[in-house]
């Protein structure tokens, strides 16, 4: 796994880590869920499209 996608991957793990926390609320911030959410939705992405690179190594 490159440095790139552990970072990613990291990252990831940190908000859905976060997002479990800020559920617990008995009121959560329903706008900070949604930024979350959609932080974790774009991280995901970015770790889909680094899959697919091939990596090419000289």
């Amino acid at each position: 796994m490159s440095d790139h996608a552990f970072r990613l991957l990291e990252r990831h793990q940190k908000l859905d880590a976060r997002l479990r926390l800020l559920q617990l609320l008995k009121r959560p911030d329903p706008l900070e869920l949604v930024r979350l959410k959609k932080l974790k939705l774009a991280i995901k992405d970015r770790l889909a499209r680094v899959g697919r690179k091939p990596v090419y190594k000289s």
